[in-house]
């Protein structure tokens, strides 16, 4: 059985990226997370990364919109 909660250095190799940009994603409220323990240590749910990727996929989606719109004026209406 595959765990619910997992460390944030899972969480960058998941995605790519180093442990101090998974925690900048904590920290900013992008991902969200628990401390769980003595020492504090951060824990991901796995539906929540699942959750982050779609929501990115979500802003990509519309900044690649406003961009073609930018570029092409007949897109917002405007000939």
């Amino acid at each position: 059985m595959a765990p619910r909660f997992i460390p944030l250095s899972d969480v960058a190799e998941m995605l790519s990226i180093s442990a101090s940009q998974a925690y900048a994603l904590v920290r900013s409220g992008e991902l969200r997370a628990i401390k769980v323990g003595g020492r504090g240590q951060w824990r991901v749910e796995v539906t929540e990364i699942e959750s982050y990727i779609e929501r990115s996929y979500a802003a990509t989606a519309q900044i690649l919109e406003e961009e073609r719109a930018a570029e092409h004026p007949s897109i917002r209406g405007e000939v």
